[in-house]
């Protein structure tokens, strides 16, 4: 483990490394190890903790990880997941929820990385699941918080996953160190506790054939959010593509992308829209950005601006403005009130990018303004393509700096 972490880490970086720690044997051992790296690399350990509100018990174990992150000199943050609870899918809810107050508390820390406890036995187990049917994605050592926004730059490293459960419980009863037993592990009504039976009473799971990893160098996003590609991008980041402009979550269904790919491969020029966004495709390659007339099939994305904090507005754009009483709104229907300077700006940009960009306007309806122009704006495609496409391979690749203005500042309005 202590090469894994020394192939992803920083040394003597004065971020802290965050370790997620439900207290179970798996994240225990995690953070005990993970302690010994840091004390040897000049790193700090900061722990963070998911209370689900699932068990009774819940607060006695987050209390107990708060005394053992205490012991070991680690930082603590808590949140607490209060739902609401669905009827059905509530594992894949509570891993989502979990992600999310994850990403905030690490977010909030000033963390880049994340680990977490996977091991072996989760890999066998998660196999066992996709073979009776499970569409639980594949563990890999190294992936982007799989939430967002709220994942944003963010990484998680699972350090773990050549080592089985059993053999780190013996090594921390040789330490003198116990764990919490959860008896949701035990609960045969989810997918995981029933891999985990069938696992412990000799069955085994076929290996699913490992997707080849992508490259972000087949799409470029530039500081507009506008992404680029060849016509012969591989359809899988196509597909991220498309969900990065569009700047939602969810993959397009296999068959719209098999039939907006296959226009593509007979040589077809089209625009079509998916997944919240435009795909333009002409002789000189494929242009994503965001589908307009999405804003009118759903509600359009207008959010206030607290000043001096950043915002995520559309899933696509940081923003932070020091000045009160402003929101942030798509240009859509609101470009023959811009200024002149800003109309001139949009002048320059391709047709298709300039209804889905941000403009600030204010209570009064004072406004619109160009956000780039009046406020502190990072378009978040490049980073992200960056984060999915594995192109950060290090912690130190988590750079990704804003577009400011050229002078550094925004104006105050």
């Amino acid at each position: 483990m202590q090469s894994a972490l020394g192939a992803r880490l920083l040394e003597n970086d004065p971020a802290p490394v965050a370790v997620a720690v439900s207290g179970g044997s798996d994240s225990v051992a995690l953070l005990h190890l993970a302690q010994d790296w840091a004390a040897a690399h000049g790193r700090s350990l900061t722990v963070l903790h998911v209370d689900h509100g699932l068990n009774p018990d819940s607060r006695v174990w987050r209390d107990r990880v708060r005394a053992m992150a205490g012991r070991l000199g680690a930082g603590f943050q808590s949140a607490r997941w209060e739902g609401p609870y669905p009827e059905t899918g509530l594992p894949a809810a509570a891993r989502s929820a979990r992600h999310v107050r994850l990403a905030d508390m690490a977010r909030a820390v000033g963390a880049r990385v994340i680990l977490t406890g996977h091991t072996a036995d989760d890999v066998a187990e998660g196999r066992w699941m996709q073979a009776d049917g499970s569409t639980l994605g594949t563990l890999r050592d190294w992936s982007p918080s799989p939430v967002w926004p709220e994942g944003r730059g963010l990484m998680l490293l699972r350090p773990l996953l050549g080592e089985r459960r059993a053999d780190l419980r013996d090594w921390l009863t040789a330490q003198g160190v116990d764990w919490i037993e959860d008896p949701a592990n035990a609960d045969l009504r989810y997918g995981r506790s029933r891999a985990r039976q069938a696992l412990a009473e000799g069955g085994h799971a076929a290996v699913p054939q490992q997707d080849r990893p992508l490259r972000a160098s087949c799409l470029i996003a530039d500081e507009w959010g506008v992404i680029h590609a060849r016509r012969d991008t591989d359809p899988r980041a196509l597909a991220f593509g498309l969900v990065v402009a569009g700047g939602g979550a969810r993959l397009p269904r296999g068959d719209r992308l098999a039939r907006l790919t296959g226009r593509i491969a007979a040589g077809e020029n089209f625009t079509a829209g998916l997944a919240g966004a435009r795909l333009v495709a002409g002789t000189d390659g494929l242009m994503l950005v965001r589908e307009a007339g999405d804003y009118r099939r759903k509600t359009e994305p207008v959010m206030d601006l607290t000043p001096g904090v950043e915002a995520v507005w559309d899933g696509r754009f940081a923003l932070t403005l020091d000045a009160p009483g402003w929101r942030v709104a798509p240009l859509s229907g609101r470009a023959a009130r811009l200024g002149h300077a800003d109309r001139a700006i949009l002048a320059s940009l391709p047709a298709a990018v300039r209804p889905g960009l941000p403009v600030l306007i204010r209570d009064d309806e004072a406004g619109p303004v160009l956000a780039q122009t009046g406020a502190r704006v990072e378009a978040l495609a490049a980073c992200r393509l960056a984060l999915g496409l594995g192109q950060v391979e290090h912690e130190a690749d988590l750079k990704c700096r804003r577009e400011w203005r050229t002078d550094g500042r925004a104006p105050i309005l």
